[in-house]
């Protein structure tokens, strides 16, 4: 996967989390991914598809971040990852998705989105569509981890 084609995920993940929920995320190293166990409690996964791409992405929040997330978005204070707190996921991945496809068409990369499919609990698993190499990014904020992960035939 080329720097291209990532980056705009990665700005509109950090610009997502920073204008609707007030968090600021600090990069960490990306790596490539061999498991399917996610990293951490609940997670949005979009598939893409296009002429030039097909893949997926997902938005894996550790439980104390999302329920930040939730607080500083809706204003509600759920004591654990519930239903609206998933629902809350998967809108978050599909703007996320929406910012980078906007920022790709810029570059020629057109694709369509799927519906996101949110899915928690701990050590729940991540079926990506695609068939080529998993690279995760880490991020960090004092409210706890997020990971976005990509999978990509491109």
């Amino acid at each position: 996967m080329n720097a291209e084609f990532i980056n705009p995920f990665i700005a509109a993940l950090r610009n997502v989390l920073s204008t609707m929920a007030q968090i600021e995320l600090v990069s960490g190293k990306p790596q490539r991914k061999t498991a399917a166990t996610a990293q951490g409690d609940v997670s949005g996964l979009i598939g893409m598809v296009g002429d030039d791409v097909k893949g997926s992405l997902s938005i894996t929040f550790e439980t104390s971040i999302a329920l930040k997330v939730m607080q500083n978005m809706l204003g509600e204070q759920p004591e654990a990852i519930n239903d609206d707190v998933a629902d809350m996921v998967g809108e978050i991945t599909n703007m996320i998705c929406g910012g980078a496809k906007n920022e790709l068409a810029k570059l020629g990369y057109n694709f369509g989105m799927a519906t996101p499919v949110v899915v928690f609990g701990k050590d729940h698993t991540l079926s990506h569509t695609a068939s080529g190499q998993r690279m995760i990014m880490p991020f960090a904020s004092e409210h706890g981890k997020v990971f976005l992960e990509m999978c990509f035939d491109k």
